[in-house]
């Protein structure tokens, strides 16, 4: 087994809010019908996490299974466990219609931190991040800017999104630039 190599370096920017590059992180992606008792059945025996509603996520110590769209699945695990989720949930699936791929080394992950973290994300996004609307556990597609992302809000103060490796770079340095000290908008403060 190899090490993962990430698009970018781990490490951590501290503007008004905190942009940290996280490591790569396992990631597979299922297509089928959502509804269907095996695939759902496969899905959590790989990742032991309850089935998320539509744009709802379920997380726990670095896993993850996590709604796209009403056929798609993200799953998170351990880097070193996707080979075996892969084959375990292809061979569960097996005659039915699915896709399971492991799209790990095709994506990067950043996480943004702090009490204005919302605020970062809000410069950058059209997608509605208001509290009462975008709270913990939730989790969407959107745009940063010029590129697609997904954005999970894992708690009030700390979002998790996942980009495609090919603009990791791009994606940190719009994150950087929206968490210049002084900068700030408040908008979200009381």
């Amino acid at each position: 087994m190899y090490d993962p190599v990430g698009a970018l370096q781990p490490g951590t920017y501290a503007g008004f809010a905190e942009v940290q590059v996280l490591p790569p992180q396992g990631m597979i992606v299922v297509r089928g019908d959502l509804s269907d008792g095996a695939l759902q059945s496969a899905v959590t025996a790989a990742v032991p996490l309850a089935m998320p509603g539509q744009t709802g996520a379920s997380f726990e110590n670095g896993r993850g299974i996590f709604w796209m769209s009403p056929d798609e699945l993200l799953l998170m695990c351990p880097y070193a466990e996707v080979a075996g989720h892969v084959d375990s949930i292809g061979k569960a699936l097996a005659g039915t219609h699915h896709l399971v791929a492991d799209i790990s080394d095709a994506r990067a992950v950043f996480a943004v931190d702090g009490v204005d973290a919302r605020e970062v994300l809000g410069k950058l996004t059209p997608a509605d991040l208001a509290p009462s609307v975008f709270g913990p556990g939730s989790f969407r597609r959107t745009r940063l800017a010029q590129v697609p992302a997904a954005v999970l809000c894992e708690t009030d103060n700390r979002f998790v999104l996942v980009c495609f490796r090919s603009v990791a770079g791009y994606v940190h340095e719009l994150l950087k630039t929206a968490a210049i000290p002084g900068s700030e908008v408040g908008y979200w403060r009381d």
